[in-house]
């Protein structure tokens, strides 16, 4: 399936990397280096030269910590969505917000595409895009609610939760009036799920792509890479492009990460091991 996001289209076999920008002071990985707006501004711009093909803006962490409100959320997006917008105009921007009210504001602002980390836990998040002809990420949650850790979670069988859940989730958008060329769907690796369920996820990634969705996985220096490799956050890039490589093979086409080049040359080199790109140079053995 081709893939619009919003007034940028790609083709079927194109791999897309979203480089991750974090307007918060407590996030897991950056624990708050981008949180002030030139700092973030900066980060916009090295993900963009090291070939991002989305920027991911979050204004909320996705873990525990003080609230943030609506109105604190969007204070920190809204304003940078739009000078994001006017100093990138091919830039794809996706903002991650679970708020129905905040990614209409962002949308407005210019937002290509709304990732909704926590799967649809707002009803009306669907209806805001499909007004705004915005793209959408629909992700599996379970019956996990936002900034949650999971609790001695339990499925008799994971994947088959993940592809129910997306895949309806995908069906309710498409309902509201997004277009189809304008879904993706996100196993949502650690949200829901403890590090077992996450390495089976990526493990039957295949089932997931076989629903015909493009697949947006999210898997950069997450707890179940630290955990399979007894590793700290900031240890986890090898593990982290190994999981990657796995998820490319299987067919994701969109990747969410903190290392915009080094997944690059991972993806690049999956896809053409897959058939799906020709080398970027092949001279070796016939000149």
């Amino acid at each position: 399936m081709a893939l619009r996001l919003r007034s940028r289209e790609f083709s079927d076999d194109a791999t897309l990397v979203m480089g991750i920008v974090n307007r918060t002071p407590d996030s897991f990985y950056d624990r708050g280096a981008t949180f002030s707006e030139e700092r973030a501004f900066d980060r916009v711009e090295q993900v963009a030269r090291e070939g991002a093909d989305i920027v991911d803006i979050g204004g909320v962490p996705a873990g525990h910590g003080p609230e943030v409100d609506v109105t604190e959320e969007a204070e920190r997006v809204v304003g940078f969505v739009a000078r994001v917008r006017e100093a990138f105009p091919d830039l794809v921007i996706s903002v991650d917000t679970w708020r129905a009210e905040v990614a209409d504001q962002v949308c407005a602002a210019g937002a290509d595409l709304v990732n909704d980390a926590w799967g649809g836990y707002d009803p009306g998040l669907v209806d805001v895009v499909a007004r705004h002809d915005a793209a959408i990420v629909c992700t599996h949650r379970g019956a996990a609610s936002p900034r949650t850790d999971p609790v001695r979670v339990e499925y008799a069988d994971v994947m088959a939760d993940v592809i129910d859940g997306t895949t309806a989730y995908a069906e309710r958008a498409l309902a509201a009036g997004v277009s189809r060329d304008s879904i993706v769907v996100d196993p949502a690796h650690d949200f829901g799920k403890n590090t077992f369920h996450s390495l089976e996820v990526t493990r039957r990634l295949n089932e997931l792509t076989a629903t015909g969705w493009p697949v947006l996985v999210s898997l950069s220096n997450k707890d179940f890479v630290g955990e399979t490799l007894d590793l700290p956050v900031d240890q986890r890039l090898p593990g982290t492009l190994a999981a990657t490589a796995v998820c490319a093979l299987a067919g994701a086409r969109m990747f969410r990460v903190h290392q915009v080049a080094e997944t690059r040359q991972v993806v690049d080199v999956v896809s053409s091991i897959a058939g799906r790109r020709l080398p970027a140079r092949a001279v070796r053995g016939l000149a």
